[in-house]
């Protein structure tokens, strides 16, 4: 047997709790929920009346933050960060890695006289410096260009985060260059905000509803991942540097029994959950779900909705806590859309609603859909902003992992559609031909068990198969990676129903001129225009079939299968005026991001082609050649001795390894060609080192069937998926 499969037979099998067990009879997870956060409970006990109502009016408003402000807040903020054990601050902010970042300072200060004093102030609090020329720019910043700036976001709260060492206090902030460009993921999200809640506030006006609070967007994400055992882990070097397995024979078991999904979780994966969840309940995250997904060692873990920025920075700390806590309980966490071929990958399904705590989600269709107005006008902006801007909408999910992820059968397809559901679909269909008159019931489900009590029925079905799909109240957008941030998609959503409504807006003013009569017809005349130019984007059936693709090309739906072809929908005439127009982005920033994930793209598939071929050559090529002599010298043997022989296993293992030599040289010179720009140099990486990479992985993996187990240099994908 190979060393990391007894190594992780023997984690398995020895497994204890790492402390002591956590108890929540003790302290219930009410308890510890938000105990590391400065909260609004912990402002309204710490700072001065009018300062605590200064602040709540720019967290809950958007009004402008009073800098006299700061400085009340900042001493709090210390002294209560300090009660906990911290003697550092950090600005955490979201570059365009996609990754958390964080620059930490001391509290302490010298005083002088040989000692140190604690000192944190209002500008320490609103502005940091890190070094910005290290940071992807995509062309906004020079190297010698060097200064950036860490703002304060307000309205994230600051968290403790702790370490067997100590604690540190962690304030969100947005990240800009020295010009005010945004270099980071929040500063357009919350731009976004803005411009949503303008033109919102402009349709609400119109149904006579005014709301004190502004509506935002709300966020929901799903978060899957892997967990495999870490001796396995460090025995994969294209898991611990690629992030996925370049090479891996099918197992002769996978997904196919369907035991896994929401089966037990195994013992020790479940302990790590727990303390997970425990971890995020101190900072604040809202965790609610936990299951085995559908894949082999798959798992998911879901939160509650909650205010779109906020759900942003709880997704990048459930990232975090996910890899850190599994290292505890010797397990690797895998974010990567596809760690393993021939096996479900991991989604982040993104749930996305507009509304406030006056209002609720605007998305939600009430007991007759038919009959809510408001509901229709904000769905059908939904249905006209993702036709219009679908292609901004699938840019945003583009990456090499999610490239492995999106169109198989197992996720979205590439093709951006969205379904609405019988009822739904029935009322738009009632509208276009004049006005909807009804709207189809929830039913009752009786399942013929005289002790199970009746069931409320939804008046439609759920599709799995969908991008983007309407379910009860909100639209879940299913395209995310499992390692993306959620913020981009969230920013290309936001602005896209920013200029639908804005669109909406504008008509129902011109057609009602002031005049409340009229309003219903106007609604219905532009939801039937809305529906003649845009229903192409409906579609409620099955998303992976062939019949779509063909279907999906006869309606004018763009179908770009990988990053190459579909980042380029960023910088259209369209799709630059849409950001610039609501000020999300400026046409300088959108063509940097579309820069910046070209290069992250080539450098991926470079890293991945160039591991592939070291793997290939220092740890399969000379497994299977030790196996090869040794067959060799088997039939050499008996043909010394007189005994019949048959060479047929030393024939085939010997093609394959032509087979794989030939392979690898191939890749080689593949690798060894410079190509233009970015984009240029993305489309033959995709087109030629890919299919390559492939042929490298063909001959290695039917070698992995065929070479005795303990000349294999690798964990196979039995072993990983099952050793839990």
């Amino acid at each position: 047997m190979n060393q990391g499969r007894m190594n992780a037979i023997a984690a398995v099998t020895n497994f204890k709790p790492i402390s002591e067990p956590l108890n929540f009879a003790e302290t219930s997870a009410t308890e510890i929920f938000g105990s590391n956060v400065f909260g609004d409970k912990v402002m309204k006990a710490m700072l001065p009346k009018e300062i605590y109502k200064s602040l709540k009016k720019t967290i809950e408003m958007g009004e402008e933050l009073d800098p006299a402000v700061a400085n009340v807040v900042a001493q709090a903020m210390k002294d209560w960060a300090i009660s906990k054990g911290a003697t550092h601050f950090c600005h955490v902010f979201y570059p365009l890695t996609g990754l958390t970042a964080e620059k930490h300072d001391s509290f302490l200060t010298p005083d002088g006289k040989g000692g140190a004093m604690a000192e944190f102030d209002g500008k320490m609090l609103i502005q940091g410096e890190p070094d910005a020329s290290s940071f992807p720019s995509g062309g906004l910043r020079t190297t010698f260009e060097a200064r950036g700036y860490t703002a304060w976001d307000v309205t994230s709260p600051a968290y403790i985060l702790e370490n067997p060492n100590g604690t540190f206090l962690c304030i969100p902030t947005a990240f800009v260059s020295w010009t005010g460009e945004a270099l980071d993921k929040k500063t357009p999200l919350l731009r976004s905000l803005q411009s949503l809640n303008k033109q919102a506030q402009r349709v609400l006006k119109l149904f006579g509803k005014q709301t004190e609070t502004p509506v935002t967007c709300f966020a929901g994400p799903e978060q899957e991942y892997f967990l495999i055992d870490r001796n396995f882990y460090f025995a994969r070097p294209d898991l611990y540097i690629a992030g996925r397995t370049l090479f891996g024979a099918k197992s002769p078991k996978g997904q196919e029994f369907e035991d896994q999904y929401f089966g037990a979780i195994p013992r020790r994966v479940l302990a790590c959950m727990m303390e997970v969840e425990r971890e995020l309940y101190k900072i604040g995250v809202p965790v609610k779900t936990r299951h085995n997904e559908v894949a082999p060692a798959q798992y998911e873990i879901a939160p509650i909705y909650e205010q779109g920025n906020m759900a942003t920075d709880h997704n990048q700390m459930v990232m975090h806590t996910l890899r850190s806590v599994a290292r505890r309980y010797g397990l690797a966490c895998l974010l990567h859309e596809k760690p393993f071929a021939g096996i479900n990958g991991s989604g982040k399904h993104l749930n996305y609603s507009i509304g406030n705590a006056e209002l609720g989600s605007l998305f939600d269709p009430g007991a007759t859909p038919h009959a809510n107005a408001m509901f229709l006008v904000f769905c059908a902006a939904m249905i006209r902003a993702c036709h219009k801007y679908s292609g901004v909408l699938r840019a945003t999910v583009a990456s090499a992992g999610n490239d492995h992820r999106l169109g198989a059968n197992e996720a979205p397809p590439a093709i951006m559609s969205i379904y609405l559901g019988e009822m739904l679909t029935d009322v738009f269909e009632q509208i276009k031909k004049g006005g909807a008159k009804s709207s189809k019931n929830k039913g009752v489900m009786h399942v013929g068990v005289d002790t199970l009590p009746p069931l409320p029925m939804d008046p439609g079905d759920r599709n799995r198969t969908s991008p983007i799909a309407f379910t009860g109240n909100r639209f879940e957008f299913r395209a995310v990676g499992s390692a993306m941030s959620i913020a981009g998609s969230q920013v290309a959503l936001n602005a896209m129903m920013t200029e639908s409504l804005d669109f909406i807006a504008t008509e129902l003013e011109k057609k009602t001129g002031g005049k409340k009569s009229l309003l219903n017809q106007a609604v219905t005349e532009v939801i039937q225009d809305i529906m003649k130019k845009h229903e192409a984007i409906v579609f409620n059936g099955n998303g992976y079939s062939e019949e779509w693709h063909k279907e999906a090309e006869k309606r004018g739906l763009p179908n770009f299968r990988n990053t190459p072809e579909a980042l380029p929908a960023l910088t259209t005439k369209e799709s630059i005026a849409l950001f610039e127009k609501y000020g999300v982005l400026s046409p300088r920033e959108v063509e940097s991001r579309q820069e910046i994930y070209f290069e992250y793209y080539c450098r991926t598939i470079k890293t991945e082609a160039a591991l592939a071929v070291k793997i290939a050559k220092t740890m399969i090529l000379p497994g299977a050649i030790r196996y090869q002599s040794d067959l060799a010298a088997t039939c050499a043997n008996l043909k010394t001795i007189g005994k019949e022989y048959r060479s047929v296993a030393l024939d085939e293992v010997t093609a394959k390894l032509r087979g794989l030599q030939d392979a690898i040289v191939a890749l080689e010179k593949l690798c060894e060609k410079e190509n233009g720009d970015a984009h240029a140099e993305a489309k033959y990486l995709c087109d030629k080192v890919l299919p390559g990479m492939l042929e490298v992985r063909k001959w290695a993996d039917e070698l992995e069937q065929i070479v005795a187990d303990d000349y294999w240099p690798l964990p196979s994908y039995m072993e990983m998926c099952f050793i839990k």
